[in-house]
Parts: structure tokens; sequence; C-alpha cells
């Protein structure tokens, strides 16, 4: 799949990032993770992200990181398309993306450098020696310390042609129109504040329809009904959705921070997936906030 193709596969369809499976005492479980993404697959996602934000990246060693990546590629090949979280430091992002492509990923979405903070030459840099370290597809995630400007991705549009997707983690209204007006179809624009759907709407209006969807781990069948109600402007089915299910859900995640991945691992645990407890620094939800997870997803029905 050259990065056209994976350029094409997101600009349509819902995508999601799979938990990372770990058993008891915390270790990678390539067994559970291919049931997973097994029981997944079939639900329609357009693709698929391995070792995202929601699969814990930023918590696995470069040896675990493999191990996700090839279970990833080998279940899913000819199901669905993977593509490889990398991210960190320059030098630890070219690695992990190199070893994504030599494992078979279809592309990789670049998280953020994470503590320091970079001027916009210094990002333009970092993001165009990632680009230039691999011949696939690179997704580009403007989240955290990393806040490309319009300028910066039309110069490393010029640089990098494989530099074919744009996903929005920060909500800044002006700043997204601004980069949707300048690139029009340069990229693939993909919505990736936590709890997407509650954006959904919004960012269909700014010309980014497609979003990731954290709910699609434990409620795959409710994520893609809300994802073709918002395509059909199924006003009656989202804001129902969003009342019964969202807006509630997000009083639960909002309790605690890093609940964004917590709450997704509980909900897979409640629905018979469990994808096992979280790595600190994150922390799993009490047994109360479990049972008001719960409530929500007994009132959605089966999966």
């Amino acid at each position: 799949m050259n990065p056209q193709e994976l350029k094409h596969i997101l600009s349509s369809g819902l995508l999601s990032f799979p938990l990372t499976d770990f058993d008891d005492q915390g270790n990678f479980n390539a067994r559970t993770y291919a049931e997973r993404l097994d029981w997944l697959a079939p639900y329609g996602a357009s693709a698929l992200f391995a070792a995202g934000g929601t699969g814990e990246f930023f918590s696995l060693t470069p040896t675990e990181y493999s191990d996700v990546i090839r279970t990833a590629v080998d279940t899913c090949r000819g199901k669905v398309p993977i593509l490889a979280g990398a991210g960190g430091p320059t030098r630890t992002a070219i690695a992990l993306a190199q070893e994504a492509e030599r494992l078979g990923a279809h592309g990789i979405l670049l998280l953020p450098h994470y503590l320091t903070e970079a001027s916009q030459d210094g990002l333009i840099a970092h993001v165009e020696a990632v680009c230039a370290s691999v011949k696939f597809g690179v997704v580009v995630y403007n989240r955290g310390q990393c806040r490309l400007t319009a300028d910066s991705l039309e110069k490393l549009a010029a640089r990098c042609p494989n530099l074919i997707g744009f996903k929005d983690g920060i909500g800044d209204i002006e700043l997204m129109v601004q980069i949707w007006r300048r690139m029009g179809d340069r990229f693939s624009y993909l919505g990736g504040l936590p709890t997407a759907e509650v954006y959904a709407a919004a960012y269909k209006a700014l010309g980014t329809p497609v979003y990731s969807s954290a709910v699609f781990n434990f409620m795959p069948k409710m994520a893609m009904d809300f994802y073709h109600a918002i395509a059909a402007d199924d006003h009656a089915t989202t804001n129902r959705l969003l009342d019964q299910f969202f807006l509630p859900y997000l009083e639960i995640r909002n309790r605690k921070a890093g609940y964004a991945v917590s709450i997704v691992k509980a909900g897979a645990r409640l629905v018979g997936h469990s994808a096992g407890p979280v790595r600190a620094p994150l922390t799993d939800m009490t047994a109360e906030e479990d049972a008001m997870l719960e409530k929500l997803i007994t009132a959605q029905g089966a999966q």
C-alpha cells in the first residue's frame, strides 16, 4: 500500500485504536490481543492504529512495541489496514517508524515528542526527519507539545510526499479552519480529541468527517451506528446517543486524569473482552465507577 492509497482509505469511515492487552503481571498478552483484533475487525473500521494512545504506546518497551505491531499486522492481514503509533524523541521515533515499516504496517501515526517545548522550525525538522526515514504513509498528530501551524504544514507538505494525514487532538477551531482552508485535499484530516463522538458533528462541518473512536473498543456496533448517523446527518440518532451514552460517559471519564484510557479498558472488561489493567502512571477506575459505566453499557444492549 503506497502513501496515496493509505490517504484514500483514511479519508472516509471510522477509525479506532485497539487497547493493548496486558496479563495479570502487566506483561503484553499477544494471544488475547489477537483475539481482540479478530473480534473488532469485522465491524467495519477503515483502519486500526496499533500501539496508539489508547493502546498505551507511552508505556511499551521497544521489544513490546515490536510484538504489538507484529501481532496486529499478522492478525489483520487482508482484513483491515494497520497503522502503528510512533513518537518520542526524533531518533526514537525514527527507529520505531522503521521497525513498523519492517514489520509490515501500512503507515504510522506520529505521536508528540513529549516533554520539551519546541519552535515551529524544530517541529518541522522533527516531522521531516521521521518522514524521510520511511517510505510508507505518515499521519502527524497535533497534540500536546506538537502544535503545528498552517505555515509549518505547508512547508512539510512540500518536503514530505509521504506525509498524507493530519490528526487534530487540540480542538482549536481557528487553527483547524486555517489548516483545512490552506491545505485543502493535500491531507486526509482526522478528528482526534478524546471521546471524538462529542465533537464529530462540529468537525464534519469543518471538513473533517473522519474520526477515531475509543468506544469502538467495547461498543463497536454503537460506535459504527453513531458514525453512520453523523455521516447521514441523522440528528435524532446522534442526539439520542449523546444524551443516553456519550455525555454521561464523559462525566465518568473526567473524574480523574488518565481515565480516557482507563475507562476504555474498564468497558472492554465489562463486555467480556478484558485487556487487563492499565500500566502506571495510569490508574484503573474504582468499583463504583465501573458500576456506573456498566449501567450505561447495559442500556445500549448487546454488541
